[in-house]
């Protein structure tokens, strides 16, 4: 039994966070003073990746500890699984989700099975929570289409988007954005379960998930000089024709301004909880389920299934109650598959047979130095990859803007942006990593038939 079994859980998800977008992880430029202090106190996972994406996927893995991208896109729980809160409900421990990702809430996908209570907050991205078509949007002010075929799909996202956000008269203060909403719920909750014991707190933010629509001053922290309309949710796809250099820049900008808003709330929360006492009786994470592209490869937001470092690099931060791992930064790769196996484990709980992840507690106390060789991360039915500390190597299954008989490899050290596709000059490093890949897919599939 665990040592630190009957504690309490508190895990933080902040969707679509890049974790070079994080001082923490090296970035000079964004401000993120909350995530790096609480880093210098956690165990920092250099190599942390989503093994199935997007949103849906990745929160799959968390809740089952199980692999999907060879088997499922974005779906529903199957009948026959046991989720996180399921497993914990039944041995004793009280499950609570807060979250404003409204995807979760969409009729039919039942994101909320097992849980105990969970409080949804309407109104992010294109929630149909306001609808009212007689209030005014102008999505000129905010917004730019593409001008084609791709107008009838976003114009009424776009509008819903507006609708939403208008009751809060464009963002009065960074108070009445998502973010803060969603970490002052959390607050609260921390604060009516002062002292109790066995406790499993899920918080799911959205942000910095597109729109990215900070109020001032993060709209203007890294972009003063900009005139002109926040482009704050741009049409998904080629940059190329569509945004020119300004307003690209104008984009990550907002972006930017978004992670330092983040920072703050979750700095709020985690503060709460140290505050409270959560610090000495309880595991915390924080990660992410994804990261977003601004360029990189020539698309922005997750416009295509393609598992390059800036959509599949994701921070992953764990502290625990006692010293250890307390200020390390560990080059083992993890998964979002490990999350279940972390959390039962600390908990002192038997979880299902048919997980595939592991727990990441052995690696953070010092008792085992890797889990696994490769990181994976994939989008299921369209492309697959496998990294080493030294190589990435990307397989396309169905990519039509990509030929799939053509494989990608890169090397990671001269390379980490995953530019310059090295594969004629290294095949037999592709062979092996392809064989890797294919070996841990035909695993999955006969564990999953047995």
């Amino acid at each position: 039994m665990s040592t630190t079994a009957g504690l309490n859980i508190i895990v933080i998800v902040t969707d679509s966070m890049r974790a070079d977008h994080l001082g923490c992880y090296g970035n000079p430029w964004i401000s993120t003073p909350s995530l790096d202090r609480f880093a210098a106190d956690a165990t920092l996972f250099e190599q942390a990746y989503p093994e199935g994406m997007p949103t849906g996927p990745v929160r799959h893995a968390f809740w089952t500890g199980r692999y999907t991208f060879p088997f499922m896109a974005w779906q529903p729980f199957d009948p026959e699984e046991r989720t996180l809160a399921e497993v914990m409900w039944d041995q004793g421990y009280s499950t609570s989700l807060i979250t404003d990702v409204y995807h979760l809430h969409k009729p039919g996908t039942n994101w909320g099975r097992g849980f105990d209570s969970v409080r949804f907050i309407r109104g992010q991205e294109y929630d149909p929570f306001v609808v009212d078509p007689s209030i005014p949007v102008d999505l000129t002010a905010r917004h730019k289409l593409r001008g084609d075929d791709t107008d009838a799909m976003w114009r009424p996202r776009f509008e819903q988007h507006l609708r939403n956000i208008s009751g809060w008269d464009w963002w009065r203060s960074d108070e009445d954005h998502f973010v803060a909403q969603t970490a002052k719920a959390a607050i609260d909750w921390l604060e009516s379960h002062k002292g109790q014991r066995r406790q499993l707190l899920w918080v799911d933010c959205f942000d910095p998930h597109e729109p990215w629509d900070p109020p001032e001053p993060y709209n203007r922290m890294y972009c003063p000089d900009h005139s002109g309309p926040d482009l704050v949710d741009p049409v998904p796809g080629p940059v190329e024709g569509y945004l020119n250099e300004r307003e690209m820049a104008n984009v990550r900008a907002q972006y930017a301004g978004e992670v330092t808003l983040v920072d703050k709330w979750v700095g709020q929360l985690l503060g709460a909880a140290e505050s409270l006492g959560y610090f000495d009786d309880s595991l915390i994470i924080y990660t992410t389920d994804h990261g977003e592209p601004f360029g990189e490869h020539g698309i922005v937001r997750k416009a295509r299934p393609w598992p390059y470092e800036e959509q599949v690099h994701i921070p992953w931060l764990l502290r625990l109650p006692d010293d250890a791992g307390r200020g390390a930064r560990l080059d083992a790769f993890v998964e979002t598959v490990d999350m279940m196996p972390t959390l039962l484990d600390f908990a002192g709980l038997q979880g299902p047979p048919d997980m595939h992840g592991q727990s990441l507690l052995p690696l953070v106390r010092g008792q085992a130095e890797s889990l696994r060789d490769y990181g994976y991360a994939a989008w299921h039915g369209s492309s697959w990859s496998i990294r080493n500390l030294e190589w990435s190597y990307i397989q396309w299954l169905r990519a039509p803007e990509r030929d799939a008989d053509k494989p990608e490899l890169y090397n990671r050290r001269s390379d980490p942006q995953e530019q310059h596709n090295v594969i004629a000059d290294h095949p037999d490093v592709a062979r092996e990593l392809q064989r890797r890949l294919m070996e841990l897919t035909t695993r999955l599939r006969q564990l999953d038939r047995e």
